[in-house]
């Protein structure tokens, strides 16, 4: 039976510091259930010292899931550890991840600390977790860049004070394959009570060499692999969970280990972060790309068409990636939508389903054909969508190519429904869009600075469902917002004003 590799998935915490993929407690709730029926081992909440917002996501997400060990990272300091555990105690599997900096950069010019120092924090920080669980992991931070002499002794420290796993990141994406091979096998070599615990691995890809660095990792004897779905993370990202459970799979004769991941179940997996975060899946990524299983040349294509084995090494079936049929229209019923729904899964109850079943019906009023991507994200933006102070109302564009620069009118209402306040208001702006965001800002009274906009279909077509995705900042605080129309302009009003709508809540918390 070949060994097992457990699965550490951080999308919900390093995964999250990706700039634009900020998520809000329902959004991190709903990916951590995804994650679960995915099969991942590890699900990585977040660092709940680091905010009331985080502890409270932490502290939700462990009591939201069952299967998967929950985990809360912390630095090794006595009062993160213990707001660590405060928040993921009620979990079923709850496990502490405490890091500290072992790099000689690190340690002398951010930590003032020397080596022996940080010896002993380690001993202290992983014997006080133990207080708590014996399930404890520690990390070294910027393990690759380390003395692997002393990264030997920091490994033994580790697990003598009780750590059952031991993480060698490549914090910064620095190594190289061949190198990090080298790495993980002398630790396995050296260090003397190596067998009382499992090596992990957390790569950067700053360099590209995340996954592949990954694999050298598991080859040499490393049987935990950190990773986000997507690849997301800080900076260039983290390695992609998709890429590494493939190749994994895909190539059983070279790394002979398994996963628990349900691989039908990968496909679902982006595609439900991608709707969540507002980024799209690139057409050329790896596994998951619209163009993974495409053939243009007719080379590939002959060749697919006689054995499909001659171009393909998976089947889009083994990632769950199935036909895009039209499954619903305008004379379907509640029993359908509901059926359609569950087959994406999301468990709605009565009163969610009837808003979902209305949203699908004005959607196949407007558009021909409706798609599995059209209904999660109407999923998402009518069913789960969180009740805003201000809402738009209704609108009203003029955009044209003489001497009249193009303006908007813009009606939003504040409060609560019953007892709305309505405002009005018009404006010129550089474009169609600016200008519905120069009324917007007039009404709701911030002018934010617009750091990012972006917009894909959600389906193929000129009458496919339009994503907007924008990140704001105003006064140090930043937000993101999304929205999905049939109309580019009116999803760009609605993803703007979803944006105000947390920075508002942002600010409140800071």
């Amino acid at each position: 039976m070949a060994e097992r590799v457990y699965v550490f998935d951080t999308t919900l915490r390093d995964g999250e510091q990706s700039p634009g993929a900020t998520m809000n407690l329902d959004e991190k709730i709903r990916m951590a259930r995804q994650l679960e029926t995915l099969g991942v081992d590890i699900i990585e909440a977040g660092f709940p010292i680091a905010s009331q917002g985080d502890f409270e996501a932490v502290q939700a997400i462990a009591a939201a899931v069952e299967k998967p060990q929950i985990a809360g990272l912390c630095r090794a300091v006595t009062g993160d550890i213990d707001r660590c555990w405060e928040a993921i105690k009620d979990a079923k599997h709850p496990r502490i991840h405490v890091f500290l900096a072992t790099s000689e950069i690190h340690m002398k010019h951010k930590l003032g600390k020397t080596a022996d120092e940080v010896i002993e924090m380690i001993k202290k920080a992983v014997g006080h977790a133990r207080r708590y669980t014996d399930n404890v992991e520690f990390s070294a931070e910027d393990a690759s860049r380390s003395d692997w002499d002393f990264l030997v002794k920091v490994t033994e420290t580790a697990i003598d004070a009780g750590a059952c796993v031991v993480n060698i990141p490549d914090t910064v994406g620095y190594t190289q394959p061949f190198e990090y091979y080298d790495l993980i096998k002398y630790l396995m070599d050296n260090v003397g009570n190596i067998d009382k615990a499992m090596i992990s691995v957390h790569c950067h890809n700053d360099l590209g060499s995340a996954v592949a660095n990954s694999l050298a990792a598991v080859r040499a004897g490393a049987r935990q692999v950190e990773c986000t779905v997507l690849g997301i993370g800080e900076r260039a990202g983290n390695a992609a969970l998709e890429d590494l459970v493939m190749a994994l799979n895909t190539r059983k004769e070279l790394y002979g280990v398994e996963t628990g991941i349900v691989t039908e179940q990968i496909y679902p997996s982006c595609r439900r972060l991608s709707q969540i975060i507002g980024m799209p899946i690139p057409p050329n990524k790896a596994i998951v790309g619209a163009n993974a299983f495409a053939h243009e040349s007719g080379v590939h294509q002959d060749g697919v068409l006689k054995n499909r084995l001659t171009y393909e090494i998976m089947t889009p079936a083994s990632i769950g990636l199935t036909n895009n049929e039209i499954v619903i229209g305008k004379h379907s019923g509640s029993h359908a939508v509901r059926k359609k729904a569950e087959e994406l899964g999301y468990s709605l109850d009565e009163d969610q389903i009837n808003v979902l079943f209305k949203a699908v019906k004005d959607l196949a009023d407007k558009k021909e054909q409706v798609f599995d991507e059209d209904v999660e994200a109407l999923i998402l933006e009518s069913v789960y969508r969180r009740k805003d102070r201000f809402r738009l109302v209704d609108m009203s564009v003029f955009s044209g190519t003489g001497d009249v620069p193009p303006h908007a009118a813009t009606v939003m209402a504040f409060g609560a429904a019953n007892e709305a306040e309505v405002r009005r208001t018009s404006n010129f702006g550089e474009g169609s869009i600016d200008a519905v965001f120069q009324s917007i800002y007039s009404l709701v009274g911030v002018s934010p600075k617009l750091e990012s906009y972006t917009v894909n279909a959600v389906t193929e077509g000129s009458d496919a469902l339009a994503g907007v995705a924008v990140r704001i900042e105003h006064e140090g605080v930043k937000a993101v917002g999304r929205a999905n129309d049939g109309d580019v302009v009116k999803a760009s009003a609605l993803a703007m004003v979803n944006a105000l709508n947390r920075l508002e809540k942002a600010k409140e918390e800071k």
